[in-house]
């Protein structure tokens, strides 16, 4: 699930004037401008196998680890894989306790955390934790709180694509307020139509709209959805394109200005907005339109000052014309087909990018940046496919994987005697198979997902191989 201030665009505006000198991104800065501070300590604000992700790459450069866990995940394996742990958000809801920024804060305060990595989900679009951290003299670990304002504020974001000559789906240029509104929008533009929620992503307050006797219906849906996921129902529209491609480009950028794209990621195949099966490269994908589409998101985000790891994501229209959505400001779930792809660790990256390296110096220039074959990532979820999907919850009695050559397995709780809890997201293990070329990915794939054997909680595994 994505958070996001619902006051972002009004109280963060002030706080940004202020500081304004303190978190801009010039371009003409060079690396004597700014100090090389070494990082020693992280801890990850977030938790499962993203949070042991993070630990991974951090022990691999000699960094120190941090984790923090709920009352719910006493004995969850991402407390188990850290240098130390610590408790957060006593007497809180298990989602709560990873919302609760004073506690995380003060954690990382009296045990001097040098600098703080979000994950996905949970605090990582939240501007005003980008801020908490930066007041705490504490690193965090992604773009300046402004630029996070920004971009979560799906509204702005479009707005700042515009500006920079990137085309987008016909839409509202701010939030609507009324049905009427939405009324208007449907007689200018015709159906079919799609709310969306203004402050957040993952599917939530996500409605499609076919003819106006569905309007009233799905603008309060999307609006109470919205609501209860972000705190905030703002929505706007926008013109549904229909059976569109769902392309994504992997951006990195330093505090000198330099920004790169890593090539993009096909994630067409989704189930209720979310993405399920993510492919990198995109198959079959123009040399034309591969060259806007990574073009347009380094302008973007040079555009906006951008720093560290980010997505931008696109529609392409069945007559192969793209349109900005989004720019997700963080490490996304799938970036490891990326990873896989280019032979760049984007957690490495972003850890290098956040003590003050510039890309040059990591040797990551965008003319050696090539792709190398092809990847591909299926999320193994503890949902039953008999009940529509539903999570389910319990301890799994019996656990094997498929494993081997070409595959790369990411996961927390995917073992035997794991107790999967009802509170958090379903997912389970993370698939990824590389291979020289689709066919051959695909293969290594459908043999491993084949291995899986879980019993106690039913997973979405066949329905990963069937597509």
């Amino acid at each position: 699930m994505l958070l996001h201030l619902g006051g972002c665009r009004g109280k963060m505006g002030i706080l940004l004037i202020r500081r304004v000198g303190l978190f801009c991104r010039s371009a003409h800065l060079s690396p004597q401008n700014l100090e090389y501070r070494p990082i020693k300590k992280v801890m990850v604000a977030n938790r499962g196998e993203i949070a042991i992700r993070v630990f991974r790459a951090c022990t691999e450069l000699g960094i120190r680890t941090v984790a923090v866990y709920s009352e719910e995940d006493t004995g969850q394996m991402h407390r188990q894989k850290a240098d130390e742990a610590y408790l957060i958000g006593r007497g809180l809801s298990p989602v709560a306790a990873y919302l609760h920024i004073p506690d995380i804060i003060k954690v990382a305060k009296e045990n001097n955390v040098d600098a703080i990595h979000p994950g996905y989900g949970f605090l990582s679009e939240r501007a005003d934790f980008a801020q908490a951290c930066v007041d705490a003299g504490v690193r965090f670990i992604g773009p300046s709180p402004e630029v996070v304002c920004k971009m979560g504020d799906k509204v702005e974001a479009r707005a700042l694509a515009i500006k920079a000559g990137v085309p987008v789906v016909p839409g509202t240029d701010a939030p609507i307020s009324s049905l009427q509104e939405a009324q208007e929008f449907a007689k200018t533009y015709g159906f079919p139509i799609i709310f969306k929620a203004a402050y957040g992503g993952g599917g939530r307050g996500m409605r499609v709209v076919r003819d106006y006797e569905e309007l009233e219906e799905n603008y309060q849906r999307a609006y109470s959805e919205a609501l209860a996921a972000f705190g905030n129902g703002a929505l706007f529209l926008e013109k549904f394109i229909e059976k569109p491609r769902h392309i994504e480009v992997q951006i990195l950028g330093d505090k000198y200005g330099n920004v790169i794209h890593l090539y993009e990621r096909d994630c067409s195949i989704q189930r209720r907005h979310q993405k399920v099966v993510e492919i990198a490269p995109a198959a079959q994908l123009d040399l034309h339109l591969r060259d806007r589409l990574t073009s347009d998101s380094v302008n973007l985000a040079k555009q906006v000052g951008y720093e560290n790891a980010g997505t931008v994501e696109f529609l392409v229209d069945k007559h192969g014309k793209h349109y900005f959505i989004e720019v997700n400001s963080r490490l996304q779930v799938e970036h490891t087909v990326t990873e896989e792809i280019t032979d760049v660790d984007l957690v490495h990256a972003q850890l290098r990018v956040c003590e003050g390296r510039s890309l040059p110096e990591l040797g990551l220039e965008q003319n050696k940046i090539q792709i190398n074959g092809c990847a591909i990532q299926c999320r193994v979820t503890t949902e039953d496919p008999s009940r529509g999907f539903q999570p389910d919850t319990g301890r799994i009695e019996v656990f094997r994987s498929g494993e081997g050559m070409g595959i790369r397995l990411d996961s927390a709780s995917a073992f035997q005697g794991a107790i999967i809890s009802p509170h958090y997201d379903s997912l389970l293990v993370k698939v990824i198979a590389s291979g020289k070329d689709l066919p051959t990915a695909a293969t290594k794939m459908h043999r491993a997902l084949t291995e899986f054997r879980v019993r106690g909680v039913k997973v979405g595994v066949k329905l990963n191989w069937l597509l």
